[in-house]
């Protein structure tokens, strides 16, 4: 494919080759992959994660008995009755009437069974105030929420006729609808909202319509095929909602990322004074090899996820890979193709004032505020890297104290919803009766004496120990041998106090009544089991995580570079700006330092799986523009300049394509900041802000410093390494004699 003075090697290079060459084909090829890749899924469906694969452990345990035994448990909902005067008890007779009130208008429905009153189950406040009307919704607790609505409207009939009371309703079912109501469009929007703000931001870095168009398509139908593909690997790993968004966050940043990487490679090229083809050539030797290299790390990283044991990190992991894996393809196949097909026309549907600003600013070659700053940056590297690790240290500081745990619905959601005021209501008069921890028992005959006298005993130390304060409700199967004990906890919403009594449950109570009968077994989950389950599980991970990520992507470093030094600084970078990302959440989400500024508040914890999360993510994305920046340094330094100039020179041509995909990729992480979840506006606030450290701090200042300090004990590699396999081939050329160049190194002949 070329003239006399180039020559493609490297799988990136004979990829983009190729497809420039067979342009319809390699069309027709991604077309055809992405069609039947959609065929496959639909024909296939979609497998979702079951609740005995979500964790190991007790809440494991309990959710396979539950499985194997084919009981469905019902979605469970309560009616909170509560005297609004201190002076009105649950024994007066206004009172009464209101308890028979709720029961008749929820039995009139025809939607719920096992309905009970306070009076039969003892679910009266210790100040006589409050009581609990409870029942279960009939069929599929899965699709409760969508059935819900007529007895939420016939409860708040009663509440109309009794002034006095509060009678407000709260459960499974309800809080399903409630959510979907409030935030299912809320997630709508912010994911059809990232596709327009990203062709926005192209449109300014580009100023043409077609160009600004491709990167958006690609990133669309590299999505669309990952979807299809989920499906078919869904029968093998499960997957779930979680893993979708994340998977269509990834992909579209990456997906744009990559191809704009491309993109501007090609242009720049052209604009400084290559044929077509050449362009393409050269931006497929170079930008195509820092895809595929970024790719594959990205790809690694995300892959750690694996590592969790947890069933949701691992369907999350699994779907970005994919979509990077398809991004990366496409990238280097069909958009060569593509670029042959429309030559000039890439510049259709151009805007005229972006145009000149663009032309101004130089599109193609070097960025003026880069310069600038790359100017005073190496004319000083040490107090540079003083100031911006320093700076990146500070921001990173309060990730010391960082406190993780599972957000309760208060923290969740504040007071936005109703919802969460009868939530509060309920925990401060029957403290753990919201989410009670459940005890599920598997025996040879679940009616033996001995296992009934194992449970009553059960029931009665539950509360003697202080675990529980009541009341304990034991509901059976005797078909299948299986029971479900209930078991308020004492602590309600404050997680530490009710994980302490789980604790006790385990660890005291269980081993001395039902672990003393031969054949049963007892595991215990609910939601506070299910916390503590997941966060033991999380911990356990983190070791495993964090070593993988960083061993591989410091192996592919080195393998891509052959350089010791760049492998290094790279994973030294890359946790600076992971480290900075802790510090900001935990100061904004914990601390609440500046928390209104993005309209969060301060809960006083993190989620707990969004730090092992953002590393993950982090690590992969960070990677993106580190190849792509280090890249062109070594390509430049290969050409013949020293290796401050191939510094100077790589980053002030990259500063736009980068800034540009820092831009977007910022640009829709912070749309799911907006959100009304705090653990959606954690993640995407770390994600922001840590993408915009990145791609200013670390590549601008910091990168560029560290580089100058070094100088030519970057491209340090033992020879004992020799023997490691290379993957530098794609990278450029032979040096250029220095007659053949100008005075930007811009317009010499490339060898490729």
């Amino acid at each position: 494919m070329g003239n006399g003075d180039t020559r493609v090697r490297g799988l990136a290079a004979r990829a983009g080759g190729w497809s420039a060459r067979h342009r319809w084909a390699a069309v027709g090829i991604w077309v055809l992959f992405v069609v039947l890749a959609m065929g496959l899924g639909s024909a296939a469906g979609r497998v979702d994660v079951k609740d005995s694969d979500q964790l190991s452990g007790e809440t494991h345990a309990a959710a396979t008995i539950v499985e194997d035994a084919g009981i469905d448990e019902p979605a469970g909902e309560t009616v909170l009755i509560q005297a609004k005067d201190r002076s009105l008890k649950a024994t007066d007779a206004e009172f009464r009437a209101a308890v028979s009130a709720v029961v008749r208008a929820v039995e009139a429905t025809g939607e719920v069974t096992d309905v009970t009153t306070p009076y039969d189950t003892g679910t009266i406040s210790e100040d006589g105030r409050s009581a609990l009307v409870q029942f279960d919704m009939r069929g599929e607790s899965d699709t409760a929420g969508e059935r819900v609505e007529p007895v939420l409207k016939a409860v708040e009939k009663v509440r109309e006729d009794h002034e006095a009371l509060r009678i407000e309703e709260i459960g499974g079912a309800s809080m399903m609808k409630t959510f979907d109501d409030a935030f299912g469009d809320d997630f709508r929007k912010a994911e059809y909202s990232a596709v327009p703000v990203a062709l926005g931001i192209l449109l300014i870095a580009f100023g043409a319509l077609v160009a600004a168009l491709l990167p958006v398509a690609l990133a669309i139908t590299a999505i669309m095929a990952t979807m299809g593909l989920m499906g078919v690997v869904s029968h093998v790993m499960p997957m779930s909602e979680t893993a979708n968004s994340v998977m269509l966050l990834v992909g579209l940043a990456v997906g744009v990322d990559y191809c704009l990487f491309y993109l501007r490679r090609e242009r720049e090229e052209r604009a400084a004074g290559r044929d077509a083809q050449t362009a393409l050539q050269i931006a497929a030797a170079t930008s195509g090899r820092a895809i595929v290299v970024s790719g594959v790390t990205v790809c690694v990283a995300m892959a750690g996820m694996l590592f969790t044991g947890l069933a949701e990190f691992e369907a999350m992991g699994l779907a970005s890979l994919m979509v990077v894996a398809v991004a990366m393809v496409g990238s280097v196949t069909v958009l060569p193709a593509l670029l042959s097909l429309l030559g000039e026309r890439v510049e259709k549907g151009r805007i005229p004032f972006l145009r000149r600003r663009n032309k101004a600013h130089g599109t193609g070659g070097e960025s003026r505020f880069w310069t600038a700053v790359l100017r005073r940056v190496l004319a000083r590297p040490v107090i540079s890297v003083v100031v911006a690790t320093g700076a990146l240290l500070a921001i990173a500081a309060p990730a010391v104290g960082m406190k993780t745990q599972n957000l309760t619905l208060d923290q969740e959601f504040g007071d936005s919803l109703p919802i969460v005021q009868t939530y509060n209501r309920v925990n401060d008069a029957f403290p753990g009766g919201s989410e009670p921890a459940e005890v599920v028992v598997r025996a040879a005959d679940i009616n033996a004496p001995e296992v009934k006298g194992a449970l009553a005993d059960f029931k009665e130390l539950a509360i003697s120990s202080g675990a529980s304060r009541g009341p304990v409700e034991i509901k059976l199967h005797d078909e299948q041998n299986v029971a479900f004990v209930y078991v308020p906890l004492v602590g309600g919403s404050d997680q530490d106090e009710a994980g302490a009594s789980l604790e006790r449950l385990r660890d005291e109570v269980r081993p001395a009544t039902l672990g003393k009968v031969d054949g049963v077994e007892a595991p215990i989950t609910g939601q506070v089991a299910g916390s503590h389950d997941f966060n033991e599980q999380l911990v356990g991970s983190v070791v495993p995580v964090f070593v993988f990520v960083v061993v591989f992507a410091f192996l592919l470093m080195l393998l891509s570079f052959r350089s010791l030094t760049v492998a290094i600084t790279s994973i030294v970078l890359n946790l600076l700006s992971v480290g900075a990302a802790y510090g900001i959440l935990v100061a904004v989400f914990q601390h609440g330092w500046g928390a209104s500024l993005v309209g969060a508040e301060g809960v006083g914890a993190i989620i707990t799986w969004l730090p092992l999360f953002l590393f993950v993510i982090l690590f992969g994305l960070s990677m993106d523009y580190h190849v792509f920046v280090v890249s062109r340094i070594r390509e430049a330094r290969l050409r013949g300049r020293t290796t401050r100039d191939a510094i100077q020179h790589g980053v002030v041509t990259t500063a736009g394509v980068v800034t540009s995909a820092a831009v977007i990729m910022v640009a829709v992480f912070a749309i799911f900041g907006t959100l009304s979840m705090q653990s959606m506006k954690q993640m995407g606030v770390g994600l922001a802000a840590a993408v915009l450290i990145d791609a200013t701090i670390i590549r601008g200042v910091l990168l560029p410093a560290v580089m100058a300090l070094l100088g030519e004990r970057n491209w340090y590699f033992p020879t004992w390494l020799n023997r490691l396999p290379d993957l530098t081939h794609d990278e450029t050329p032979a040096p250029v004699a220095p007659a053949a160049r100008d005075d930007e190194g811009e317009h010499e002949p490339v060898r490729v």
